[in-house]
């Protein structure tokens, strides 16, 4: 679908050409520091071989991927990497924009890299034997349980994060009767975080989208068993969305409104990304957040940006009031599954030096330069060898769990389609406003607007 649509739209602003040893990457705007840092670095290293060259796109994902599949149509000869959200590999590698990485660079970063993020780059098209890696993972993400201890240890008398949904609705309910904050945070807008927690409370439910093998078959009531699945998924958001003090504004929530709502001190419990641990942090030591006054102490040193390494004594107390557990899960003894994040590097296939964006690529993808995206950048590093690195264990408080969550069979990936983009949009529309319909017969709607989805019916929803 995006072939088609690319080629009908006037190819703006596209590059006239490439440039002999310039190696032009395109990756989104939140990248853009990080990526001229790493990519600084590969220059240099490689000793007038080539010169990386960094080209920002959009800030929103639509239209970053518009863009690549603007240029990508044209043949542009001026694009040669592309940092790549990690929902694109089917996409663009059937749309044949993408070149498949050479068996021996993809041999070791199978070795290397955790298997989450790794399957996120992997892809079948009709013309391979199996399943072959299409980029390269350069970082990854995953959302992690957030919560307030010292409410846990008011109001029920511990400070043990809950490990499943219903532990979780159930601790919010007690604290709201005693007169506690009893918001749960989580993105419930119509956009791509619905898309997120969906899927990840799906997967940890034992269902999925679509079929892992056949991307044209929808699985979320094909089977008893899988209906099940997405009939207690979609259960659980309905709870957490319409529970006694839940967030009022949850179907307008995303990720910064999480942040907020547990800043402001109205939630108990949020789910989100790692970045809201260093938020909580500088904000509290700015006087900020309301039932975190100790954190001030800390206001100068914190305005200094201090080294990770000296934040220990800081990241202990910012866990006196702010903590961080497992994704929760949806059973009890059976772990959760969290939708991880990220973004993968591609050769794009319309480039004139793939070689030599091979290279730039690995080296865009080492450990040093994976240390720069995860410390200066926030984005946890994809290798599992630097899980046990001491720089990143000091920036990191959370590294461990992000670490298992990450891994195979830990890890959920969202629908690995072609079509990823009209899946999605035809979910979070159908699911919007979240928790306004009865789970049992959202199940038969959800799964025929996926269906309609692959078979490129009804787009528009």
């Amino acid at each position: 679908m995006a072939a088609s649509v690319a080629v009908g739209i006037p190819l703006a602003a596209c590059g006239s050409g490439h440039e002999t040893g310039t190696i032009n990457i395109y990756t989104n705007a939140d990248a853009g520091a990080i990526t001229k840092t790493a990519s600084a670095a590969c220059t240099k290293e490689s000793g007038g071989k080539y010169k990386l060259k960094v080209h920002i796109l959009p800030k929103a994902a639509d239209d970053q991927r518009l863009q690549l599949a603007r240029r990508l149509a044209g043949n542009d000869s001026g694009l040669d990497l592309m940092g790549l959200d990690v929902v694109w590999t089917a996409e663009f590698a059937n749309a044949g924009w993408v070149e498949p990485v050479p068996d021996e660079l993809a041999a070791k970063v199978q070795q290397t890299t955790l298997g989450g993020p790794l399957s996120s780059a992997l892809w079948k098209t009709d013309d391979d034997s199996e399943k072959r890696l299409y980029a390269i993972p350069a970082w990854s993400n995953t959302q992690l349980l957030w919560y307030r201890p010292d409410l846990m240890k008011q109001y029920l008398g511990t400070t043990k994060a809950p490990t499943t949904w219903d532990e979780m609705l159930e601790a919010t309910e007690k604290i709201r009767k005693a007169g506690g904050p009893s918001w749960i945070m989580e993105q419930g807008a119509q956009y791509e975080g619905l898309m997120v927690w969906f899927n990840s409370v799906l997967i940890s439910a034992g269902g999925s989208v679509v079929d892992p093998d056949d991307a044209t078959k929808q699985t979320l009531n094909d089977t008893p068993e899988h209906r099940a699945a997405t009939l207690k998924a979609l259960q659980i958001l309905k709870s957490v969305a319409t529970a006694p003090g839940h967030d009022p504004s949850i179907t307008n929530a995303d990720e910064t409104a999480g942040r907020l709502g547990m800043e402001s001190g109205k939630a108990a419990f949020q789910i989100n990304w790692p970045f809201v641990f260093a938020s909580m942090r500088s904000n509290a030591a700015a006087g900020d957040v309301p039932f975190f006054k100790e954190m001030t102490k800390y206001s100068s040193l914190l305005t200094s940006e201090p080294e990770d390494s000296a934040l220990g004594e800081v990241n202990d107390l910012v866990r006196t009031k702010f903590e961080f557990a497992p994704y929760p899960g949806v059973s009890a003894g059976t772990p959760a599954r969290s939708t991880i994040g990220g973004l993968n590097i591609g050769v794009a296939s319309t480039s004139k030096q793939k070689a030599l964006a091979f290279e730039a690529a690995e080296c865009l993808t080492t450990p040093a330069s994976q240390k720069i995206y995860a410390i200066d950048g926030g984005n946890p590093p994809v290798l599992k060898s630097l899980y046990d690195d001491k720089d990143f264990k000091a920036a990191y408080p959370m590294g461990d769990i992000i670490g298992e969550q990450l891994a195979a069979g830990r890890a959920a990936t969202r629908p690995a389609s072609p079509v990823y983009q009209s899946i999605s949009t035809l979910v979070t529309a159908t699911l919007s406003p979240v928790g306004s319909w009865d789970p049992e017969s959202m199940v038969d709607k959800l799964a025929d607007q996926v269906q309609k989805a692959i078979d490129g019916k009804g787009l528009i929803p």
